[in-house]
Formats: C-alpha cells, structure tokens, sequence
C-alpha cells in the first residue's frame, strides 16, 4: 500500500529502503504540520529544506522561483551554492525532473505558474538512486504546503492592509490641508509597504512635469520632473503600476533624479492615481524595500492604498476649490458692501464698523427707507471673522404673524397642517454667520418675546419639536421707526429693545449729506454701464446741481435705481438738467417747502429748521461758517436751533 503522498510509482529497477514509504509519509506529514504552525512564509522554509536535504542526504537543497527569465533562490540551506540555470530551464520546459548524472537533481514544481518554481538539490557526491524518487514524491506536497502558507500570510496581510486602509482614510476624509494630507499619505504608504520613502506626483499638464511631495531634503520639500521621465513617467503614460530594481527594468530607474536628491534607489514601485471618471491625474511611488525587493503583493497594497489616497486628495481639493471660490465670492461681497461717501456721519459709521465688526455684540441700526442698512449690515459682517459664514437676511416685514416663528426658528415634520416635512429655520441656516433681521419694529408681541429667549440663551426649538439647537449666529437688527416710541406705546418689548440697542447706528438720510450726492452717482451709474456695456455718460453742470438739489425722499435707493434707468435709457454722452425733468421734482427748492394747512407759526417755524438745516449741510457741518451765511452769530444759531426743537441735531465740526 502506497503511503501517504505517493502520486507516481516507483520506477522498475529502482531499489529504495525498507522504510521508504514510512520516510515518505513522515515528511508529507511534518511538512503540512509545520505549515499549519507557522505564520511567515520566511519561517517556513529554514524548517522543512533542511529536513529535506537531511532525509536524501544532500549538502544543498534550495527552493529556486523564476520571474521574468531570472531564478533566485528564496528559501535554501546548506553551503552556498549557484543555482544549475540551465537544469532549471529544462526541468521546465519539459516538465520532467532532471538530474545531470552527477551532483544535481531537479524537480519541476510549477512549470506553467508565475513565477515558476522548482526544487534544486546538491549532493557532495553521487546520490542514491531513489533520492530522485523520493523528491519527486515529497517536491509537491512541500510546494502545496508552502503556497498555503504564503496564502494564509497573503490573507492575513491583505485583513491587516484593509483594516489599516480603513483607518488611514478615515483620518484622511478629515484633513482639510493639502500638504498636511501629502505627509500623511507618505507616512502611512512608507510604514504599509515597508519603503525608506513615499512620494506623490501630481501631473501638471501646463508645465508637461510632474510635482512629487513630499520631496525629503528638496527646497520647499518639493520635487519637479518632466512627465516622460523614469517609471513615474511611463506609470503616467501608461496608467499601469510598475516596478523596478537592480535586476527587473534597472533603466526605469532616473539616476539623474538620485544625483539632484544624493538619495541612492534601490527599488521602485508605483501605481497610478485615478480620478473618479478614471482619468490618470498623478502617480504613487515608494522607494527602497527595506527587505528584498517589491513584490506582486506589495503591487497590489499600493493600488489599494493609492486608491483611497486619490479620493483624499480629490476630495481635500474640491474642498479647497470650493474654499478657495468662498472666499473669492466673500471678498467680493466685502468689496461690494463698502459704504460709499465722503460726509462725516459716513465716515463715523465706517469707523464704528470698524470698531464692532469683529465682536459679537448685536447691533441695530437706524435709518428711513433706502438709506443704506442693509448695505451697513452686510459691511459690518464681511469686515469681521465670520466673512466665510453665511449672510442671511429677513423682512420681517413681509413674513406673515402666523408664519414667523417656523420662518424663524424652523418646525418638524408635521408641526402644522402644511409641514409634509422638516425645515430648518433662519436662525439654523445663518449658523456661524449673521442674521439680518430688516424691519424688526414689525415682529409681533409674541414673537419678538422669543427673540429675546433666543438672544439671552443661544438656543432654539424648532416648532413642533422638543430638541434644543445651539445657534451661533449673529445679530443685525435695522427698522425705520422709532422703537423707543414704540416701547412707550407697548408696541415693542423693552427688553428687546435693550438687548438689540446694545450698539446702534443711526445712517443719515441722502438729503442731509449732499456732498455724497454725485459721488455715489458717478458710483452707480458706472457700475450699470459696466453692465450694459456701453460707456458711461457725463453729468453737465445743470444736470449735477439738480441732483443735489434734490431732496431724495427715497433716499440712496431713489438714487440708485434713477442711475439704473438712465444707464439704458438715458442719453450717450452727457446726462442734461432736461434728462431729469421726466423723474425728479420740476422745482428743486420744493424741498423746503411746507404744507399749506399748518398754522403760520408752525409753518414758519418747519421752514426755519429745514433752513438751517440745508445751510449746515452746505458748510459741510461746520456751524460757525452755517452761522455766518445766515448772518447770525454762532452761539445765536445754536440759541434758534433749540428753539426749533432741533436739540437733536448732531453734533458738528465746528
């Protein structure tokens, strides 16, 4: 009975010993046994080639495995001996073992694998005849056991590899930096693989190079090369990994990259980077094995790692593209918040949102209709930290009572008859950013009492929810009606309106800064041109004294949108006196004019203020030269404008 292992007879004439079965089996036996003991295919070999060797009595045996045309003994023990290259070629090629009659006895043990693989073993003088029989038994259960092994090994590596992939990127979908993420990717390609060094190549098609970080010892700790160059080059060409070393494809190898870095390569492997659509947009390279060379299984590890570094990095780059856009946009917006005018009252303001921009206090701001508060609003939020957070602006004015608490603070699914679904409120969506909250004065009783809630504590509930949401967001508050009167009416919650009042600026109305009149006109009626594409015209004299003359009771707002018809309507050239006829007041001191119902004294008295009050404007605020051109004394003008009521009026330069 044949023992176990046996897959061919023993050829006639051949004479083996007594115990030649037992000895067979016992080796099939102790190879499997030690193959479900060890972890490391390294660990298996120096066990069983020796027990090998030792059983036929040989002073070599080796486990040779050929690659590309070239053996290499990956297992051997005994004296040092060169491999016979030819037996070994012809074992394969035949598919028979071989012996040259002397010394050497080669078994084939995967002739049509790659790589090939074959047993060569050594005598120190002639064998026995049944050595060559006993190997050719024992050759392929040793194969198979040393496969499982390096299988297990492979597996267990591949588990140990996703596992760590995992976590790799997982650390990496949070990295937001660029170069941050490159350092990353190399740290954990050049600990997965074993490697002295990683890099990245990204492609720039501009410049036809290819740009490796990081680049260890390379200014700015970057390094450039042209796109065709060495194996990064054909990996890019060719969108295939490659490897190369000493013995497999040394010319891949750009010694002329080795003399500009002093860094000596001894092996190289790289896999390309793939986009989402599969476009190649770079390559992946590790250098310098720390043991032996690369191998098809560290091949096979870098295209798993270099694809979720391509996602990494294509995600970490639209975010900065998409930043990048933000803060673009944001400057923009900053550019396009400044608050024009030469006057003093704007060039207080422009200090004050200056000075509160970068806090978080509240802010509420005064002003009649189209004078500019929301343009104040957004100034103050794009000159502070939160310029990339989002600007959200309300009318509380046009929000129905019925709906504004869910406009405000959002509602759950199901909180009302129509709320097939959530949404989130204003206060959510403004986030980190700013909430502007235009026409305040107009907010119900009940509403403004859980304004003030959400002011105090920083904290909504959504209606018809129970959840407490954390609201960072700022708060800009504007109306154009006096919320003091208001709180003494009981038309506006007190407190409210002490907690909003906490900073206040009050913008003056066009008419009472007439020296901004032409610069914010020029202003606009540039800007619409640009648009319309088509030069802008000029202001005649005529044309520019009736604009100042004007009394804009619609403020900048009149103002601009008069500078939007006349981009497209009005004349190419010069904008004359009579190309205004059609929109402003035929007579331009109508602004001083008073109602024809009043009594006299009253009368008088409004058309004395307005008086004084358009001859202060005209001296640029200066009192004293107001004073002189009313034929008055100084402190006589301040004596009158009391009597007026106009205690109010600000204070000027003098």
């Amino acid at each position: 009975m044949a023992a176990p292992g046996f897959d061919r007879d023993v050829p006639d004439g051949v004479e083996t010993p007594a115990d030649f079965p037992t000895k067979v089996s016992d080796i099939v036996r102790e190879v499997w046994e030690q193959a479900g003991r060890v972890q490391q295919p390294e660990e298996y070999l120096p066990l069983i080639l020796p027990r090998l060797a030792g059983a036929v009595g040989a002073d070599f045996c080796a486990l040779a495995v050929a690659e590309e045309g070239r053996w290499e003994a990956i297992g051997q023990t005994g004296l040092p001996r060169s491999l016979p290259v030819e037996l070994l070629g012809t074992a394969l090629d035949q598919e028979q073992p071989q012996s040259d009659g002397c010394q050497w006895n080669v078994i084939p043990l995967a002739a049509r694998e790659t790589p090939s693989a074959a047993l060569a073993v050594h005598f120190g003088q002639a064998p026995p005849g049944w050595a060559m029989v006993f190997l050719m038994h024992v050759g392929p259960a040793f194969y198979d056991a040393w496969k499982r092994v390096c299988r297990v090994h492979q597996n267990v590596q591949r588990v140990h590899r996703l596992q760590t992939l995992l976590e790799i990127a997982a650390r990496w979908n949070q990295t937001q930096e660029l170069e941050t993420l490159l350092v990353q990717i190399a740290e954990a390609a050049t600990r997965l693989m074993e490697c002295d060094r990683a890099s990245i190549f990204l492609w720039d098609r501009a410049t036809h190079s290819l740009v490796g970080r990081p680049a260890l010892g390379m200014p700015g700790g970057e390094l450039r090369i042209p796109d065709d160059r060495g194996v990064v080059g054909q990996v890019l060409r060719t969108g295939q990994s490659l490897r190369a070393d000493a013995q497999h494809h040394p010319e891949w190898i750009d010694r002329q990259v080795d003399s500009t870095t002093g860094y000596r390569t001894r092996s190289v492997l790289a896999a390309p980077l793939r986009s989402r659509t599969g476009e190649v947009f770079g390559v992946f390279e590790v250098l310098n094995k720390r043991q032996g060379r690369f191998t098809a299984e560290d091949e096979a590890g870098l295209e798993e790692l270099a694809a979720q570094a391509a996602v990494a990095l294509e995600n970490v780059r639209d975010r900065q593209q998409l930043i990048s856009a933000h803060r673009r946009l944001a400057e923009a917006a900053r550019e396009g918040t400044e608050l024009l005018g030469q006057s003093p009252a704007i060039q207080a303001i422009r200090a004050s949102i200056q000075r509160i921009a970068d806090t978080d206090l509240p802010v509420l701001i005064l002003g009649e209709n189209g004078s500019g508060k929301e343009v104040v609003a957004r100034a103050i939020h794009f000159h502070s930290r939160r310029r990339d957070k989002p600007f959200i602006a309300v009318n509380c004015a046009a929000i129905p009572d019925t709906l504004a608490e869910s406009e405000l603070f959002g509602h759950e699914k199901g909180a009302f008859t129509d709320a097939h679904q959530s949404r989130p409120g204003k206060f959510e969506l403004a986030a980190e950013g700013a909430l502007f909250l235009d026409e305040i004065g107009d907010l119900s009783l009940s509403i403004q009492a859980k304004l003030l809630r959400v002011l105090e504590e920083k904290v909504i509930v959504r209606v018809g929810g129970s959840r407490p949401i954390s609201t960072a967001a700022r708060v800009i508050a504007a109306t154009n009606q006096d919320l003091a009167e208001m709180v003494r009416r009981r038309q506006f919650r007190e407190d409210l309106f002490y907690r909003l009042n906490v900073v206040s600026l009050v913008l003056p109305p066009l008419r009472d800064r007439p020296g901004d009149i032409m610069l914010l006109a020029e202003h606009f009626l540039r800007e619409f041109c640009r648009r319309a594409r088509r030069p802008a015209p000029r202001f005649s004299a005529e044309a520019r004294a009736r604009l100042e003359s004007h009394s804009w009771p619609g403020n900048v707002r009149e103002l601009r949108n008069l500078m939007e018809r006349l981009a497209y309507l009005g004349p190419s050239d010069v904008i004359e006196g009579s190309d205004l006829s059609f929109i402003l007041a035929p007579n331009p001191r109508d602004a001083l004019a008073v109602e024809t119902n009043l009594p006299l004294a009253e009368a008088t008295a409004r058309f004395q203020a307005a008086y004084i009050r358009r001859s202060i404007q005209r001296a640029g605020g200066n009192i004293t030269q107001a004073a002189e051109q009313l034929g008055l004394h100084r402190s006589n003008l301040y004596r009158k404008m009391r009597q007026l009521g106009m205690a109010d009026q600000p204070n000027l330069e003098s």
